[in-house]
């Protein structure tokens, strides 16, 4: 099962690490999608080819991608997850991706709260 985790991940701190790490006991296959520059739009953000090295260099899923630049669904359309696992504070940006999470029978795991907020 195809396990698949979306976010910024402009600063990756223990937190987001524990955060995968328990996502990817829900399947056997963790595919993290990184927020498209487009959609980053926090004040410390990171260019995603830079935050793409970032995890990588982590080996904490099996697969990294740069989200769509359209919308949210459309990398969910990409990589037809089974799972998609939502921290704590996430929840699916909008309609469209509810409506395509909802048809396509993907289950949405919630996560809890990670302690940790320093550098990994």
């Amino acid at each position: 099962m195809t396990v698949f985790v979306g976010g910024c991940f402009n600063r990756i701190h223990k937190a987001h690490c524990r955060m995968l790490a328990a996502a990817r006991t829900l399947g056997d296959r963790l595919v993290v999608v990184l927020s498209h520059d487009r959609h980053n739009k926090k004040p410390n953000a990171v260019p995603a080819a830079q935050r793409l090295k970032r995890l990588k260099a982590l080996d904490l899923a099996d697969k990294i991608v740069i989200g769509a630049p359209d919308s949210f669904a459309e990398s969910i359309r990409r990589e037809m997850p089974d799972i998609i696992a939502l921290g704590y504070d996430q929840r699916l940006p909008d309609e469209e991706t509810e409506r395509l999470v909802r048809d396509l029978g993907i289950k949405v795991a919630r996560l809890p709260w990670f302690p940790g907020k320093y550098e990994a």
